[in-house]
């Protein structure tokens, strides 16, 4: 699997990217300023690099030229600014892509996924687009769900949170790590959002929405997907 630095001077921003990732399976190394990005960079070994533009000492447009001395790895910008110059700016420092804040955690990983496969990165493989289990489909690219061939309208979020399961079937996952997962950190602690999008999942995608076949619970310990 693909190792990853992250470097943003927000700890608590780059435990939560940390703790994403590495729950995809990603080795994660973490920084706080552009000089420890420079460091680290320079070790080596590294498939990605996710690096914030605002920094303390120097910044992540400095961090990133410095980085082009002596490594082509692929880096992500992450910015607050979504000027159009700022980004050209980054591009012409070395950047392969942009990320503004705030963002969804899951278009990182899809950003994350497609760059490291347009980079050959070892070991990555391009996950599948169309997801089926029983009677429900799910097309990741066009972001569209079916229930017995016919369309089913559903939110961004709750998209997002099936297809989240539907790629880990048989995963428990606590109501706290779909929070971090799908809906980031600034929600932490609303659990009842959580439980609230899983019964409209049940309502739109099962047949018998009081007495689910797929999309089920581990009482006391969270939800998750029926494997097979």
């Amino acid at each position: 699997m693909a190792k990853i630095l992250v470097v943003d001077d927000e700890k608590v921003l780059v435990k939560g990217i940390k703790f994403n990732l590495e729950n995809e399976g990603y080795q994660v190394e973490v920084g706080y300023d552009g000089e420890q990005a420079v460091e680290l960079a320079r070790g080596g070994g590294f498939d990605l690099i996710i690096l914030d533009l605002m920094m303390p000492g120097i910044d992540g447009l400095q961090a990133c030229m410095r980085i082009r001395e002596f490594s082509n790895v692929p880096i992500i910008m992450l910015t607050a600014r979504s000027e159009d110059t700022d980004k050209i700016i980054g591009f012409e420092c070395g950047a392969d892509d942009y990320v503004t804040k705030p963002f969804n955690i899951l278009e990182l990983k899809a950003r994350i996924r497609a760059m490291l496969r347009r980079a050959g990165a070892a070991g990555q493989k391009e996950k599948a687009a169309r997801l089926t289990q029983g009677h429900i489909v799910l097309d990741a690219d066009e972001r569209s769900a079916l229930r017995d061939g016919t369309p089913v309208d559903l939110t961004a979020k709750e998209f997002d949170l099936m297809e989240l399961l539907m790629r880990n079937p048989g995963r428990v996952y606590s109501r706290e790590n779909l929070l971090n997962i799908v809906w980031g950190y600034e929600y932490a602690g609303e659990y009842r959002t959580v439980d609230v999008h899983i019964r409209r999942l049940r309502e739109k995608l099962e047949l018998d929405p009081a007495n689910p076949e797929y999309i089920l619970t581990k009482w006391g310990v969270g939800y998750y997907l029926k494997n097979g």
